[in-house]
């Protein structure tokens, strides 16, 4: 049925319509508009249409309606407006060449609408590029996790004793709470403990808490096994769980963020739910035809879980560490600096949030860290040593200054290895800027101390003269570059799409300090 919109004209002998003017032979309808506006390239092809029941309200054949300069795009159809003589009207648009009222089924058309219709379902309206990649590792991930989830469960029903004759319903079910409550206690401790990291490293926290929730399952499994021992494992496995769902809800809203190209979050979010309950839904029906089919092998059946676990954890794992490539975040952290600013000092160009990804550590949390003089924001470590130079770079301290760079020493493992790390102290009320030229300071730093000179230099003695007068020589150089470099680098920065405004720092690297002028 087509939409009509009616216009009644006025009956005023005083206003003449044009078109009932004696101007006009009855037999032609005039023209309105001497041009009509070129169509998109989508409905440049001959145009086809027909009134709905060929007749108007007059019960009146219509002549050739005259086409309007308007055409609305909606639910995957696009219809154009006529003017029949008395009303204008919608009539469908068809642009492959064939009559709007043809009932022969086309294909194409039909794959169209319902490609369309399923995409207007799932993903939002306004979204980055990178998001149906996202949703397509997404539904691998969450499919998998489903079907084990539930595969879990059912070992665990099986360990209390549900559904057979000797089960305790009490016993089993204050199992179950008291499961639930340790469980929740546990996620109350872990938010509050890691509340800054789900901003400052979001990706692996995300990555290593679903390692963790993929562990938890493999936990659950084993309470058949170990039935006496139920409430320690399903203790432990709650925990896990709780661990990955706090982490899971609190990264959830910067990911969908960074997707919400238009300010549109609450979107995005509900749309991320649609997803998530639907993807569920296709996990659970998985298992349920895998039970389905070994109903009648009841020890095959019992043995299903742990055939499947390593195979649908690793899937489920693979598809949360390719969803986590395509979330571009524009927030500003450590990390993500010292990427910008050591592609800055050796290629000319900020990356793009994009390519910043593309360099972000996923995997785990202590595999950070391990590069010889890495920079720490941060304060004096009581544990470190604090050689001969850092005692004279805070002596060099002035009033006027926000921050200072000195080295600090470390004997790390086992073997007490020595290490010698750059540190950024940053003074109390310093500003976002102050410590972005901290660290390009620190940066360019580091790239000098990388040279076969320094390192030999350094290794031999750190407090020798020749080595502090070289010291003072490149903090000079790195201040002198810092304020020749920041102007450009910052506008690059902001061009890129980067927010500017905040860094996201870890509780360490919040603690500032106080210059006293005694």
């Amino acid at each position: 049925m087509q939409s009509t919109i009616y216009y009644k004209p006025s009956t005023s002998p005083d206003f003449q319509l044009p078109w009932k003017s004696s101007k006009y032979p009855a037999c032609k309808t005039p023209k309105l508009f001497s041009k009509i506006p070129t169509l998109p390239n989508s409905l440049r092809t001959q145009i086809t249409y027909e009134l709905e029941e060929g007749v108007n309200n007059d019960g009146v054949q219509p002549s050739n309606p005259t086409k309007l300069p308007v055409v609305i795009r909606r639910y995957g159809k696009v219809l154009r407006c006529f003017w029949d003589g008395n009303s204008v009207r919608l009539l469908s648009v068809d642009a492959g060449g064939s009559s709007g009222a043809s009932f022969c089924f086309n294909l194409d058309k039909a794959v169209e609408a319902s490609n369309l219709a399923v995409r207007n379902f799932f993903i939002p309206k306004q979204v980055s590029e990178n998001y149906i990649g996202y949703v397509k590792w997404k539904f691998l991930h969450r499919v998998f996790s489903s079907a084990l989830q539930v595969l879990a469960t059912q070992a665990m029903f099986r360990a209390i004793g549900i559904g057979y004759s000797r089960s305790l319903t009490s016993a089993a079910a204050l199992n179950w709470v008291l499961k639930d409550g340790l469980g929740r206690l546990s996620r109350c401790i872990y938010t509050a403990s890691l509340a800054s990291s789900f901003d400052t490293n979001l990706k692996r926290v995300r990555f290593s808490t679903a390692l963790l929730f993929t562990l938890s399952i493999g936990v659950e499994l084993l309470t058949p096994i170990f039935p006496r021992h139920f409430l320690l494992l399903a203790s432990l496995a709650n925990v896990a769980k709780q661990m990955s769902l706090a982490c899971y809800m609190a990264t959830s809203p910067s990911i969908h963020r960074s997707f919400a190209i238009a300010d549109n979050l609450a979107e995005v979010s509900a749309k991320s739910q649609i997803q998530s309950v639907c993807f569920d839904n296709l996990g659970l029906m998985l298992a349920a035809v895998l039970n389905l089919f070994l109903k009648n092998n009841q020890r095959l059946q019992a043995r299903l879980p742990f055939i499947l676990y390593p195979i649908f954890s690793a899937v489920d794992l693979f598809g949360i560490y390719q969803g986590l490539k395509y979330v571009h975040l524009q927030t500003l952290t450590k990390d993500r600096i010292e990427i910008i600013i050591d592609t800055w000092i050796s290629s000319g160009y900020v990356p793009s949030p994009e390519e910043v990804s593309k360099d972000e550590e996923i995997i785990f949390l202590w595999t950070k860290g391990k590069e010889p003089w890495r920079i720490r924001i941060g304060c004096m470590n009581p544990k470190g040593h604090l050689p001969k130079l850092s005692a004279m770079a805070m002596q060099s301290v002035g009033n006027e200054d926000y921050y200072f760079v000195c080295t600090e020493i470390f004997y790390r493992g086992l073997g007490r290895t020595r290490e010698q790390d750059i540190l950024l102290c940053v003074r109390e009320g310093a500003r976002t800027v102050d410590v972005i030229m901290g660290l390009l300071q620190a940066c360019y730093v580091r790239k000098v101390l990388h040279s076969s000179m320094w390192e030999s230099m350094m290794k031999a003695s750190d407090s020798s003269d020749l080595v502090i007068k070289e010291w003072f020589k490149l903090v000079d150089d790195s201040k002198q570059y810092v304020k020749r470099e920041f102007g450009p680098l910052n506008e690059q920065m902001v061009a890129q799409g980067w927010v500017t405004k905040n860094i996201l720092l870890n509780t360490q690297e919040q603690t500032r300090y106080s210059y006293m002028d005694d």
